[in-house]
């Protein structure tokens, strides 16, 4: 059969056309494709569960794969039960804290009047229609706030379900990858899928115990600070952390306000600086130990993926893009003419330093080679 060669104008346009029509299926497809995804990341993590219940206990293959969803529910539940007694106690103490920012508030409006000369009456006008606005679409909050609840049970309940489904089906599920391609590709796409496979189990492994020993830093830092609420902020912080980049400033805004309102502007700024340092030990040391280097997107590609997941499915895409652009990255580095796209949305390889010789004349002098 005689190769056609479309000019690179023509080549172009089908791959835009191809990356439009891909971005409109997942708009349209983000009730189904959304859960499908989490549940695949959360099968991987299962897996080893799910295979020593079968291959030890003698569980069969259906029993195993629901035993290891119900300790994942219990694991959620657990998570989420924490959290709500903790978030139960800032809303027993919410009308102080209204109270609190609202004394705040006065104070820095006399602050404004007193360096800006600009009267209260004015600034009372400007958030009086402030107010109005955001009243005016108040009811259109809590109706998609709603909304969200409800759409949040049922994503929950889908990927719980998927879930199941694919480490029921997983053999066939592999089995069909491994004999959809050529025969003379069986061996690499073999290798990809276990090299996906454990890539991605070790980064949700590695993703859980960060966002553990970045919980246990916070609520440390927080509580020797002697900040209110030092458990939940802390545990705001660590789950927050799982959305690179914008999870922890989103963390570090609620954690300032909130202790601004119930300690001050001082205490405030060392809850800012006690996120700042223990960041930087998660972004210089926790990550690279932990996760590790080998799904590590390098931080163009990495905000790339966050909006562009935002955009189109919202939350539920910010915390996919990640694992997902790990998996092209390695089917790029392993698929004859993609390596450069793989290289592209890695980290840029440092070259290793040749160590020098070093020739000691005495125990005080030596001499090292140029470089």
């Amino acid at each position: 059969m005689k190769e056609v060669s479309l000019p690179f104008v023509a080549r172009l346009a089908l791959a835009l056309l191809s990356i439009i029509m891909i971005g409109y299926l997942a708009i349209l497809g983000k009730s189904l494709l959304s859960p499908l995804l989490f549940s695949l990341l959360m099968a991987f993590l299962l897996l080893p569960l799910a295979n020593f219940l079968e291959r030890r206990l003698r569980f069969k293959r259906g029993l195993s794969s629901i035993t290891s969803v119900i300790v994942m529910i219990a694991v959620i539940y657990g998570i989420m039960y924490f959290f709500g007694t903790q978030l139960s106690e800032l809303w027993a103490d919410w009308p102080l804290l209204v109270k609190q920012l609202t004394a705040a508030f006065h104070d820095i409006q006399h602050w404004i009047s007193r360096t800006f000369h600009v009267n209260a009456t004015n600034q009372e006008a400007y958030l009086s229609n402030s107010a109005e606005k955001a009243l005016a679409t108040g009811a259109t909050l809590v109706g998609s706030t709603l909304l969200t609840i409800s759409s949040s049970l049922l994503f929950l309940a889908f990927t719980l379900l998927f879930t199941f489904f694919v480490l029921n089906y997983r053999r066939l599920l592999f089995t069909f990858l491994t004999t959809v391609f050529a025969e003379k590709h069986k061996t690499k796409v073999t290798e990809i899928v276990r090299e996906i496979q454990w890539i991605i189990k070790k980064y949700i492994t590695g993703l859980f115990l960060q966002m553990l020993i970045v919980s246990t830093l916070m609520i440390t830092t927080l509580s020797l600070l002697g900040v209110k609420y030092a458990i939940l902020l802390g545990l705001i912080a660590g789950i927050f952390n799982i959305i690179p980049y914008l999870g922890i400033s989103t963390a570090l805004l609620i954690s300032a306000l909130i202790t601004f309102a119930t300690a001050g502007a001082a205490k405030a700024l060392f809850v800012i600086l006690a996120f700042v340092g223990v960041h930087t030990i998660d972004g210089n040391l926790l990550m690279p130990l932990v996760v590790g280097s080998k799904v590590k997107i390098n931080a163009l590609f990495a905000f790339i993926g966050i909006v562009v997941g935002e955009m189109i499915w919202g939350i539920s895409g910010m915390f996919l893009c990640i694992p997902y652009l790990a998996m092209l990255k390695i089917i790029f580095e392993r698929v004859d003419g993609l390596t450069p796209w793989g290289l592209l949305l890695g980290e840029e390889q440092k070259p290793h330093p040749r160590k020098r010789k070093v020739y000691r004349i005495t125990k005080k002098i030596k001499l090292e080679e140029a470089e």
